[in-house]
């Protein structure tokens, strides 16, 4: 879902006037960890069916990889937007660390994902999701917004996702339209 706004914002940011010359400038204090964060969640979702030791420590190792996200969120809360996204992040790091460091899914918004995806929701976890039951914390901070036709791709988002996406549109939008921005301001005029 967090990618799905970030390309929405480009192409906003697009037909406002904005430029990618401003994503080429971006400064984030530990810029750094983020892609690490994702290279590191994707090896656990490669790896958890495969090595004993990852799926034993799945739960937890999804746990810090969100708390490293947080804190980069923090130290870079001061540019435009992080602190929305920080607060979305927040959101789906309580719901999942309270049910045991898997994101609760809701099995009726999940239909929109197919019978297979139903499935293996319900006979165990999915990568980093599990079933919401009657047992699970908080279920209104899992995934149980349901996106389908004429959205472009169906998937199951949560409350957090869409207010991590509202603080990502707010910074990449803030980046395309400045650059932009000070690229006109800056072109000679002629006489």
């Amino acid at each position: 879902m967090v990618y799905d706004g970030i390309l929405l914002s480009l192409v906003i940011g697009f037909f406002r006037g904005g430029s990618l010359k401003g994503l080429a400038h971006m400064k984030l204090r530990g810029g750094w960890l983020f892609p690490l964060l994702l290279v590191v969640q994707f090896a656990i979702f490669a790896l958890q069916d495969k090595v004993a030791i990852v799926a034993k420590l799945s739960n937890t190792l999804f746990l810090i990889v969100y708390a490293v996200g947080l804190l980069f969120l923090w130290i870079n809360r001061k540019q435009p937007g992080f602190i929305v996204i920080f607060a979305g992040v927040l959101l789906n790091f309580i719901v999942m660390a309270v049910n045991g460091g898997r994101m609760p899914v809701s099995v009726e918004a999940a239909q929109v994902l197919g019978r297979e995806y139903v499935d293996a929701l319900q006979t165990g976890v999915y990568g980093k999701h599990q079933a919401i039951t009657s047992e699970t914390l908080l279920p209104f901070l899992g995934d149980i917004i349901p996106l389908s036709p004429p959205y472009p791709r169906q998937q199951v988002i949560s409350i957090g996702d869409v207010i991590i996406n509202v603080g990502a549109f707010f910074f990449i939008q803030h980046l395309m339209l400045n650059t932009a921005s000070k690229e006109r301001s800056t072109v000679p005029v002629s006489k």
